[in-house]
């Protein structure tokens, strides 16, 4: 199992259009895939955008990920790498 922690720095957020790339991109790997914010205990499948949505990730936001699966190295570089490039959507 792999636990990461990342920041939302995108200035509008964890919104929906981004949470829809997100769920996209997860559920493209068998692994199991989680997300929670650090300030929380409530956790939820990434591959699930009203639950995405329901984390109300808002810019500065730190999420944990929790990924556990045959292809979780993979994921986890994906996943990181969508975080820092600000879901595609700024320069």
């Amino acid at each position: 199992m792999i636990r990461q922690s990342v920041l939302v720095s995108n200035k509008l957020g964890l919104h929906a259009r981004a949470a829809a790339k997100l769920v996209r991109l997860a559920s493209s790997f068998s692994s199991e895939i989680h997300l929670s914010r650090e300030d929380a205990n409530q956790q939820i499948d990434s591959k699930s955008i009203l639950g995405i949505l329901m984390l109300a990730a808002s810019k500065g936001t730190r999420l944990v990920i929790s990924i556990e699966g045959q292809d979780e190295t993979e994921a986890e570089a994906a996943i990181c790498r969508f975080f820092e490039a600000k879901f595609g959507e700024e320069s």
